[in-house]
């Protein structure tokens, strides 16, 4: 306790030459999406901000400049300034409780992992972050096979096969013309980039997205961008694929060549190779080719509760103004729990099944977020399907979880206690 009013006395000193503003993440906030943007933006400025960690949502705190209550005001970010008295009841709030201060000390640099191309769907962390109003780059193959993933801190896959089975539309879209000119585009890279296939290929290019997680980058994947990849690494050289995709005759012994040792999350999943079923493996929970469900009325997962001072990155990727979240649906909808590694951190899941949702593990000096489902705030988005308009979710507690992973970066890093 004596070290707790040390600390208190060093904030009233300090507090005297700079107020405070707290931008509160409960139920108070008026637009919980946009307000990650502001962080973003005090955070371009090389400001610091106290990440309050299981306090009011998951608040942030920071000293008192005019540009961030303007910004706050135009944007529709709710906002309260901090007196020398209301600080010291927070920080002892949060000396005593299941909580703790994460310092956010620099911008992450986000890069986005999509095709060129325009694709007839929507992902959810593009529209979170274009209508947060926080700056990303995108790149694709040719800019991984160059080495181009150093630069960032943060990488997001889009919704993409690393299987090479063209997200296994065959089915459903391989006579649409938008199927066709996709084809026709990564077999032109993969053959421009020296490969045989594009098999060959994406399998190359999750093994140097693994290295990139390796030397320190941090992952976020969602939807088939999780379990294809996963898949792609266990794959090795063996070709692991039907002929209607790549043109050869794919290996009958690839399920027993499969190295679990290789992936991050998954283990003992099997193949399914046939070329007329929407699914890759058996990790989809439910599997999209029998999609028992409740419906979107009755579908919701739960957030694991962390404590902040042991466990501050689970912490940080669950803050969340409430802790039951409404479920939806995607070609890879959520994880079979059976199917995922001992010493993964299962963050969220359905109580009511086997099915988990949100996950989190270390990979050498990096680590890797996979999130189920589609769209947070469109439970079956089919192809085609409109664009989901962020302005009338603002407070989507889904799409919060997208934009706590886009921070973890910016925290300073922090040795568990465990």
């Amino acid at each position: 306790m004596i070290r707790f009013y040390l600390f208190i006395f060093i904030i009233i000193l300090n507090f005297s030459f700079s107020q405070k503003i707290i931008i509160p993440m409960d139920q108070s906030q008026n637009d919980h999406l946009k307000a990650y943007g502001i962080v973003y933006s005090i955070l371009e400025k090389k400001i610091n901000i106290e990440w309050l960690l299981n306090y009011r949502g998951g608040s942030f705190l920071v000293d008192s400049y005019p540009f961030i209550q303007s910004d706050c005001k135009i944007k529709g970010v709710t906002f309260e300034m901090v007196n020398s008295k209301n600080l010291i009841q927070i920080y002892s709030i949060i000396d005593q409780n299941n909580m703790d201060i994460s310092l956010l000390e620099k911008k992450p640099e986000i890069a986005i992992y999509t095709p060129p191309n325009k694709q007839p769907w929507d992902d959810a962390v593009t529209l979170a972050l274009t209508y947060a109003e926080v700056k990303y780059e995108t790149l694709w193959d040719e800019e991984v096979h160059i080495g181009k993933l150093e630069k960032y801190d943060w990488l997001h896959l889009h919704h993409e096969d690393f299987t090479g089975q063209y997200g296994k539309f065959y089915r459903s879209q391989r006579n649409s013309q938008w199927y066709r000119d996709q084809k026709t585009q990564y077999e032109q890279l993969a053959t421009r980039l020296g490969y045989s296939s594009v098999h060959e290929q994406k399998k190359s290019i999750a093994r140097k997205i693994k290295n990139y997680v390796g030397n320190g980058g941090f992952l976020f994947a969602m939807c088939s961008a999780t379990d294809s990849y996963d898949i792609a690494l266990a794959m090795g050289n063996a070709d692991g694929v039907h002929s209607v995709f790549n043109g050869t005759k794919m290996d009958l012994s690839i399920q027993s060549k499969l190295d679990f040792s290789q992936t991050f999350a998954f283990t003992d999943f099997k193949l399914i190779p046939d070329p007329m079923i929407y699914e890759f493996s058996d990790i989809d929970f439910p599997p999209s080719n029998n999609p028992i469900t409740r419906g979107a009325k009755a579908d919701y997962f739960s957030l694991f509760e962390f404590s902040a001072k042991y466990d501050p990155v689970p912490t940080m990727l669950t803050q969340n103004h409430v802790s039951i979240i409404r479920g939806f649906m995607g070609q890879t909808t959520g994880f079979k729990k059976e199917k995922i590694k001992s010493h993964i951190v299962i963050m969220g899941n359905d109580p009511a099944s086997d099915q988990v949702k949100y996950l989190h593990g270390n990979f050498g000096n990096g680590t890797f977020t996979f999130y189920g489902g589609h769209d947070p705030e469109d439970y079956q988005h089919f192809v085609g399907d409109p664009t989901t308009d962020l302005s009338l979710h603002r407070n989507s507690p889904g799409y919060r979880l997208i934009l706590n992973n886009i921070l973890f970066p910016a925290a300073r890093k922090k040795e568990r206690k465990t």
